[in-house]
């Protein structure tokens, strides 16, 4: 058994009805069993419901809306019907069109239309289609009956979106089947209640019949056929290079159909998922192209999206105050109120210190949602919990989808880049912990520009190689090349590229091979066949080699081996790399390196200088690129002095949390070197000239942390009895923060071209101050975000996320080649 639903484009004209029949016919004559949903002709669901708002004014201009929908049934029986036949049919769609203008004859004179006469009103356009389609097959001779979706939908009495008693219907609809073998053409979109009053299952809501009937039947396969080859990669009015997708698991098709994507209602995917069905989306008018099938998994993909959908419309809701913030309650009366009006959310954004919450919705509702919330949170304004409601409109809303994001790393922060690379401003942003849908608000007049730039960034095809020369095989190189090998198969299928080792280098050998070294056996050649370590020599072979595509990757610590970036440049290598020293010495070598780079067109990338993995230095440059200008940056940019200060509360002894850092690999050897600062001052020194600023390291003040007896102690265990000796001094610091009801953060700051760096006390209106384990977090204020700064958060150190910050910057060069 196969459930059709044709839609309203495809019952249209008398054109399409004939592609129709012709689909319809090759099924039967295929043997194929099968049951067939139609929707109104295109056009008439809105004329009848404009009929009924004239109706209801008195205006009787209706009746030429009625005369025109009477007018294009009466064509399509004049084209596809014989002569001798048509008057029958003509005297059966009198009838319906006659109980019509009776019904509208009614509003008019009671001068009111209520939801459930609206109801019965655009029933209509539904039955009149499929008597007509009814009409014509059976004039051909075809074994057909039609069905009236009302005898066998039953609904509650929620007028204009009812509610399924799937139960009920799945009984009356295999009943009603059971008794016939006839060819069923049901009218979709219709209901009736126990009472049988004819219900609407909201607009669409013929998708949702055929997904019933589908599921009822236990059919093999749903078929909706609409104008459009499939459900497309985005929306081909805006983006012309979109392209159909071949297959797309439910939870793909569900984001992308919430996020506007037209192809398929949304609700029509709930009963084909819960009997694992397929559904297959299908061209009317291209009925031999294979289209797109939705099912519970999808083949693989050579992308790591699979669509990118829109809203094209919609408004910004924020509601925001200090009295919000570790409050439990707010979010649940925020939208428990808002589902008791009917408000639809179409989108939730929280940020992490729970001082604001912000949500989009329909345009239409922004004036309703203002007085509910002013009336719901009346006594919290009052006292000024809450500062108030703002809602912000002419925004759209895009949602990049796919189940290919949970294997890949860098999405968000190549998503964020493209569009502030192109001047697009993101208003607001939501990502689910599935990694599904990664959704961005953007203004509204960005949103074809938007559309295009992601689409052509996410979509590409041919596999591209880059030829990678690795120094340093401790940690971090050692992270990467497993990560590189473990994704091999990936990044050639889904990113289109292929990662050549070429050379790999650590402190004692070298080893380089033009075609390429197994990473599976890396290091088995370089210990077999590598030559004694020289740094001059292995930089020399790789630019020797001038192989196209090269990227130089310097996973050390060495703080000389900057001093070859210059010449790596000069020869049309990348470079990529955690190590700090190129962009934290001097800033005329800096400065220089960034010309040169420029200059000869290749990628000096370091996000893990900041951060680790975190998307901290391409979010900090697609808001530059988008005209963007930053007004603060605070951070806490050490992942040890993170985890000291989330752990160093009252009663605790500074020196035991130190020690079990120590103990837990986060600190060096001589935990001194973390707690003097210098590697926060030299993160914060570089985001400084991210955003253009001419710094030197001496420009930056750091507030020492140590008392002079702990700084001087000759070895690490008597720096440790310091500790101890000074815990006094330390117990002060963290007494008079608690008493203020505040805690303590190593943070960085970063204001007025002035960089400090020091132990703050900071209270619970800070984004700071919810943190725990070894977290990084920073803080952009900038132009564009003013009054609520941009917040990026989590781990900022470890081999593992540090190796797949390098990954990504590699793969991002990949994504660069010509």
């Amino acid at each position: 058994m196969k459930v059709l639903k044709f839609g309203g484009t495809s019952c249209g004209t008398v054109e399409s009805i004939q592609s129709v029949l012709s689909i319809i016919k090759g099924n039967l004559e295929k043997g194929r069993k099968s049951a067939v949903v139609f929707s109104a002709m295109g056009g008439v669901t809105n004329q009848l419901i404009e009929a009924g708002k004239r109706a209801s004014l008195e205006d009787t201009s209706y009746f030429d809306l009625v005369k025109a929908i009477e007018d294009r049934h009466f064509d399509v029986v004049r084209a596809l019907i014989d002569v001798k036949s048509q008057s029958k049919v003509f005297a059966n769609i009198r009838t319906t069109i006659n109980e019509l203008e009776d019904l509208l004859k009614g509003v008019c004179l009671i001068r009111e239309i209520s939801a459930r006469t609206s109801d019965l009103i655009v029933s209509f356009g539904e039955r009149l289609s499929t008597t007509l389609i009814y009409e014509i097959l059976h004039a051909q001779g075809v074994d057909c009956q039609y069905l009236d979706a009302r005898k066998v939908v039953r609904t509650n009495g929620n007028f204009g979106m009812a509610e399924v008693n799937f139960e009920l219907t799945y009984k009356l609809i295999k009943d009603h089947f059971s008794k016939t073998k006839s060819l069923q053409l049901i009218t979709g979109f219709i209901g009736s209640t126990e009472k049988g009053e004819t219900t609407t299952l909201g607009r669409g809501g013929s998708d949702y019949t055929g997904s019933i009937f589908g599921a009822a039947l236990n059919a093999h396969e749903i078929e909706i056929w609409t104008d459009v080859d499939g459900m497309m990669t985005a929306d081909p009015r805006k983006v012309k290079n979109a392209f159909t997708i071949p297959t797309i698991t439910y939870a793909e098709a569900m984001e992308l159909t919430h996020f506007g994507a037209k192809v398929i209602y949304p609700p029509s995917l709930q009963p084909a998922f819960a009997k694992n069905i397929p559904i297959r989306v299908l061209n009317t008018f291209n009925p031999e192209f294979v289209g797109t099938v939705v099912n519970r998994e999808a083949d693989p993909s050579d992308y790591i999206i699979t669509g990118i959908s829109s809203i094209d419309n919609l408004a910004l809701v924020n509601l925001q105050g200090s009295g919000m913030i570790g409050v439990a309650g707010v979010s649940a009366k925020l939208f428990t109120v808002l589902a008791k009006h009917k408000i639809s959310v179409i989108l939730i954004s929280q940020a992490s210190s729970e001082h604001s919450i912000c949500f989009a919705i329909d345009p239409k509702f922004s004036a309703e949602v203002r007085q509910i919330l002013a009336s719901e949170f009346a006594a919290e304004i009052a006292i000024g919990d809450i500062e108030g409601i703002d809602i912000q409109e002419n925004l759209s809303v895009i949602a990049v989808v796919g189940e290919g994001m949970r294997h890949h790393t860098g999405v968000s922060g190549k998503l964020f880049s493209v569009l502030g690379k192109n001047g697009i401003n993101i208003v607001a942003t939501a990502q689910g912990s599935s990694e599904l849908n990664i959704s961005v608000v953007i203004e509204r007049k960005d949103i074809s520009k938007a559309l295009n730039v992601i689409h052509d960034t996410f979509f590409f095809s041919s596999v591209k190689t880059l030829n990678l020369f690795l120094v340093g095989t401790g940690l971090i190189g050692k992270a990467l090349l497993n990560q590189l090998q473990g994704q091999g198969n990936y990044l050639s299928k889904y990113k289109g590229l292929k990662v050549n080792l070429v050379g790999v280098m650590n402190s004692r050998k070298m080893f380089i091979e033009e075609q390429g070294i197994p990473m599976e056996n890396w290091t088995e050649e370089l210990n077999a066949k590598g030559k004694p370590a020289e740094l001059w020599m292995f930089v020399e072979e790789a630019k020797r080699l001038n192989l196209p595509n090269s990227v130089f990757a310097d996973c050390t610590a060495d703080k000389q081996i900057h001093n070859y970036y210059l010449g790596l440049f000069e020869s049309n290598i990348s470079v990529v790399t955690p190590n700090k020293v190129a962009n934290s010495g001097k800033y005329e070598d800096y400065a220089l390196l960034h010309r040169t780079a420029l200059k000869k067109g290749v990628k000096f990338l370091y996000e893990t200088n900041v951060g680790a993995g975190l998307p901290v230095i391409n979010t900090l440059q697609g808001l530059i690129s988008s005209g963007d200008r930053f007004e603060r940056i605070e951070g806490v940019l050490s992942g040890t002095l993170s985890y000291i200060f989330n752990n160093f509360k009252k009663g605790t002894k500074f020196a035991d949390i130190v020690r079990e850092a120590k103990a837990k690999g986060y600190t060096e050897p001589d935990p001194r070197e973390d707690l003097s600062g210098m590697d926060v001052a030299r993160k914060i020194l570089i985001l400084g000239r991210e955003i253009g600023l001419k710094i030197e390291p001496e420009d930056v003040t750091i507030h020492k942390l140590l008392p002079e007896n702990c700084e001087k102690a000759p070895t690490v265990d008597e720096f440790f009895e310091q500790l101890e000796v000074s815990n006094t001094y330390f117990e002060k610091m963290v007494d008079e923060a608690e008493a203020r009801g505040e805690v303590l953060r190593f943070i960085a700051t970063l204001e007025d071209n002035k960089i400090n760096i020091g132990v703050r006390s900071i209270n619970n209106r800070h984004p700071f101050y919810m943190m725990d384990g070894a977290d990084n977090v920073i803080s952009f204020t900038t132009k564009r975000y003013s009054d609520r700064p941009l917040v990026i958060k989590g781990p900022g150190a470890g081999a593992e996320v540090t190796a797949s910050g390098v990954f990504a910057d590699i793969v991002a060069i990949g994504s660069y080649l010509g």
